[in-house]
């Protein structure tokens, strides 16, 4: 059995995470279960926090993301709609500076 510090572990959790990571966030696959993450969880041996940092990406993992607007002003619409038209055309360093604007980085 291996352990969760093995290199040929990690080599194996870096090759799963690079193989499965594109399917989610491309849309080629749905947002995974959390019958599916505690399982990956399981089978990587990952401790707590690293648990934890993987259910938070899951839930966010979305690929077809409904955006509410009613009842906000009407530039909020305006700003769901022309982010939804034009999001293939932002650049990785524009997509930092919104995540950054909300918090995520």
């Amino acid at each position: 059995m291996f352990l969760a510090s093995s290199p040929t572990r990690a080599r194996t959790r870096a090759a799963s995470i690079a193989i499965v990571s594109p399917a989610l966030e491309h849309g080629n696959r749905g947002r995974p279960g959390p019958g599916l993450v505690t399982q990956i969880a399981s089978y990587f041996e990952l401790i707590w926090d690293e648990v934890d940092e993987l259910k938070r990406l899951a839930q966010l993992s979305h690929p077809r993301v409904p955006v509410e607007t009613g009842g906000l002003s009407p530039k909020a619409t305006l700003f769901a709609n022309l982010l939804a038209k034009h999001i293939h055309e932002l650049d990785e360093a524009t997509l930092v500076r919104m995540l950054a604007e909300m918090g995520y980085d």
